[in-house]
């Protein structure tokens, strides 16, 4: 028996502009989301175009 595949439809993705230390900095971060559980998530600061990652 096969793993369920995923549904590519219950995943959602959010880009953030962060600025912190009073405006003195500030870093772009990724967001991918589950969309119907608030607690599975991943965030990251190191964003890269999935075409610079082959």
């Amino acid at each position: 028996m096969s793993p369920p595949r995923p549904h590519p439809e219950s995943l959602r993705s959010r880009a953030f502009e962060i600025t912190v230390d009073d405006g003195r900095e500030t870093f772009n971060a990724l967001s991918i989301e589950h969309a119907d559980c608030e607690t599975e998530w991943l965030m990251s600061d190191t964003v890269y175009a999935l075409e610079n990652m082959r």
